[in-house]
């Protein structure tokens, strides 16, 4: 459907990936561009961390998303079967579709997983699971830098929560991993997103337990990093994206608020030091959290992101419909 944003200037393209479904919550979404149409991803089940939760996506094709399947679940040989969490869908340049996600009783305790795709999206191959020491983007969509490195945005939760990143310089067949960004003292914090600036610069911005989004940067390619510090942005210790627009700006998806998940904005900054508020995407009491945005070659910015725990919200616009304002006051 189209919708109206609440400046009255900008007219949005906004939906739902499905409308009905045969599992009772959902959550963790992410989104990627293929060839052949859009894919998106989430785990679902009976409810986050139940034995049951797998990984379910979609496909877009000809503007209609197809109906959902469950494509991996945390079944082991034993036949014991843990819960699947947050999926991350990868393409990186030439292919294959990469489907990354976790698996364990609980975040301080799960490992990675990774699936590829040989037809974007419509079928996988068996999951494997990714080296000791390697658990894959943990939220947020690996970043291909110009010099063709990926950088991967992780995290820990079992010795304090803190950030580190992955580092690929084969195309995503080999991975070696920073140390912590942050101590888990100073900040808590986890989730990571990365931006790399037109000077060169990059930028990771993270969830917080300190109710603010955190920074950190780097100007040699992500083999040294700033300490961490506060950015000008709420956070009410829940997920958030960000992706670099091929007009050299930064977009963040995330919620303006310090305690609650909602409402869902987006905001827009040429350094990732001073933000512009852009359209307020959905507000009200209830849940809108965990997003992703990505931008596809011909220029139209997609996200996705939890509806109540419900359905996953689809959300299309064009760089145009950015129409910029002051930060909302508080959060």
């Amino acid at each position: 459907m189209r919708a109206t944003t609440w400046d009255d200037a900008v007219t949005l393209e906004i939906g739902f990936v499905f409308e009905s479904a045969p599992f009772e919550s959902c959550h963790a979404s992410t989104i990627a561009a293929t060839p052949e149409g859009l894919v998106a991803a989430w785990f679902a089940g009976s409810g986050e961390g139940g034995s049951d939760v797998g990984i379910w996506t979609a496909r877009r094709e000809d503007g209609r998303w197809q109906p959902p399947r469950e494509v991996a679940t945390g079944r082991q040989e034993s036949g014991r079967r843990h819960p699947c969490w947050n999926p991350v869908l990868f393409r990186p340049a030439g292919g294959p579709l990469l489907l990354f996600y976790k698996v364990g009783p609980r975040p301080s305790r799960w490992w990675g997983m990774v699936m590829t795709s040989p037809d974007e999206g419509r079928s996988w191959s068996r999951p494997e699971r990714l080296p000791d020491g390697i658990l894959g983007p943990i939220k947020n969509k690996p970043v291909a830098l110009r010099d063709g490195t990926l950088i991967s945005p992780s995290s820990t939760e079992h010795d304090g929560w803190r950030v580190h990143l992955e580092l690929s310089a084969d195309g995503g067949r080999t991975w070696r991993s920073t140390g912590p960004l942050n101590s888990g003292r100073d900040f808590k914090a986890i989730q990571p997103s990365v931006l790399e600036y037109p000077s060169g610069e990059l930028q990771v911005l993270c969830r917080s337990r300190q109710g603010v989004l955190t920074e950190c940067r780097s100007a040699d390619g992500g083999e040294t990093w700033s300490a961490m510090r506060a950015t000008v942005l709420p956070n009410p210790d829940s997920g958030t994206d960000a992706v670099m627009l091929r007009d050299g700006r930064a977009l963040l998806i995330y919620n303006h608020a310090v305690r609650e998940r909602t409402p869902i904005n987006l905001a827009v900054s040429s350094d990732g030091h001073d933000w512009r508020a852009g359209p307020l995407l959905e507000e009200g009491p209830g849940e809108f959290s965990y997003p992703a945005i990505i931008q596809e070659e011909g220029g139209t910015i997609h996200a996705t992101y939890t509806w109540m725990r419900q359905r996953i919200r689809h959300v299309t616009l064009e760089p145009e419909d950015l129409v910029l304002r002051a930060l909302p006051e508080g959060g």
